[in-house]
């Protein structure tokens, strides 16, 4: 059982790493990127579940919690180390993904997804899938050396 879901979130990001350097570089569309960062959110929960399914076989901890919400949040309190700033990632991920959004030159070398989130604008656009890219696999590579030193 331990590393299937790591192997499920390893398989999202060369998914994602292909969609962010290949796909979106000739198809630049909205749908590409809400496609990045659904990828992103799936990384997040399988890492994150991974790592709590660890926890448990370590009996650190009694049960994984339903919702993803509540892994999280389990996740940062028992993880020792930073952790914060990618739990506020995947939240913002999550956020992104439910909000209404409005296209911003679709088809166009400035692509960018504006996510209206409550009264704020969130834009993302291909510099911010990039970076967004790059924390979820640190994300990745930091529980997954915690796990390997656990």
């Amino acid at each position: 059982m331990i590393y299937e879901e790591f192997d499920k979130a390893k398989e999202e990001l060369k998914r994602a790493d292909h969609l962010v350097y290949v796909t979106l570089k000739y198809t630049r569309t909205v749908d590409v990127i809400k496609n990045i960062i659904t990828r992103f959110i799936s990384v997040f929960e399988a890492v994150t579940y991974e790592y709590l399914e660890y926890l448990k076989e370590k009996n650190k901890i009694k049960q994984i919690p339903d919702s993803a919400k509540l892994r999280a949040e389990l996740l940062q309190k028992m993880f020792k180390g930073k952790i914060k700033e990618y739990i506020k990632l995947y939240n913002l991920l999550k956020k992104i993904n439910k909000a209404e959004y409005s296209k911003e030159e679709e088809f166009r070398k400035h692509v960018a997804l504006v996510a209206h989130i409550r009264k704020k604008d969130i834009k993302v656009d291909i510099p911010t899938l990039v970076d967004y890219f790059k924390k979820t696999r640190e994300f990745m590579n930091i529980i997954h050396e915690e796990i390997k030193w656990l």
